[in-house]
């Protein structure tokens, strides 16, 4: 694409970073996604995005469908272009947003993997033999009792926690939104050895550091419960977003009180928390057949 195309990328890309606080995550996500779109303009001869028409994206989608792509993973792609394409419209460098009405083709909705609560005790309680084992033991002890994204997690820095009052803020959550959760008694407990033994180079905030006392990075942290489940003999294959989501099915099912679970988890719309009813209900019904008089069925139905 010509190059007045492309700095009008690197200028919405520097909007979303300053202005729009976006997280390093997110902007590598928005990175990818209209990547590709360039990809598609020049296979297509396209070099200015005033050439770009609903067709262009419309068979751009469809392809991406075609090699397989989820409608959930196409529904992310049209987020970035429409948000592109928006900020286009305001600059005035095109009329219209092409991508407005185009939608996803839409796939059937996955249920969340969830480990039940014997599965997480068994997990938490394996012990720690060594200084990172203690703080792994921390790590994962917090994912479960607050409920955190593995992003929200990494970022924790010292004063973002108060362990005496069993609270944490997170300053800045998907969206940019901060919001404060509880901290559990088996958390706190466990941060608390932690922090007694953490190791950190000089003006490093962050709660979680590696051995050369250094922020730890998502990738590490799920090579480290890898790592942890395959020591302890832990079967499942576990990583950081189920301790999240069983966090969420766990506090529903005793709770029931869906507008609690969204505000600590921190989503946006209730319906992206209502997923964690239908796994509550599948609980009840296996409850209900194994235990209603009239519910067994009889073999050959």
């Amino acid at each position: 694409m010509e190059t007045e195309a492309k700095q009008h990328l690197d200028d919405f890309y520097q909007q979303l970073r300053v202005l729009q606080r976006y997280s390093e995550h997110t902007l590598e996500s928005y990175t990818h996604d209209l990547q590709l779109l360039v990809n598609f303009c020049q296979a297509h001869a396209i070099m200015q995005w005033q050439q770009v028409q609903v067709t262009h994206l419309r068979a751009h989608i469809s392809a991406r469908h075609r090699q397989g792509m989820s409608g959930k993973s196409l529904q992310r792609e049209l987020s970035a272009i429409r948000s592109f394409f928006k900020y286009l419209v305001k600059m005035q460098v095109v009329t219209a947003n092409p991508a407005k009405l185009i939608q996803a083709p839409k796939s059937k909705r996955k249920l969340p993997k969830v480990l039940d609560v014997d599965q997480v005790c068994g997990l938490l309680e394996a012990g720690a033999d060594s200084l990172l084992e203690i703080r792994d033991l921390a790590m994962f002890e917090l994912l479960y009792s607050s409920g955190l994204r593995l992003a929200e997690l990494v970022a924790l820095d010292l004063a973002d926690i108060d362990l005496a009052a069993g609270a944490l803020l997170v300053r800045e959550g998907k969206g940019g939104k901060s919001r404060y959760l509880p901290v559990g008694s088996k958390a706190i407990q466990a941060l608390q050895t932690w922090l007694s033994r953490r190791i950190a180079v000089p003006e490093e905030h962050a709660i979680f550091t590696s051995k050369q006392g250094k922020r730890l990075t998502r990738r590490s942290v799920e090579l480290r419960l890898e790592r942890w489940c395959k020591q302890k003999g832990v079967s499942e294959h576990v990583y950081p977003h189920i301790l999240r989501h069983s966090f969420a099915s766990h506090l529903l099912e005793s709770s029931q009180d869906l507008r609690a679970v969204q505000e600590l988890l921190g989503h946006s719309n209730i319906s992206t928390t209502q997923v964690y009813t239908h796994l509550d209900f599948q609980h009840l019904a296996r409850v209900y057949d194994s235990a209603h008089p009239r519910a067994k069925r009889t073999k050959g139905q």
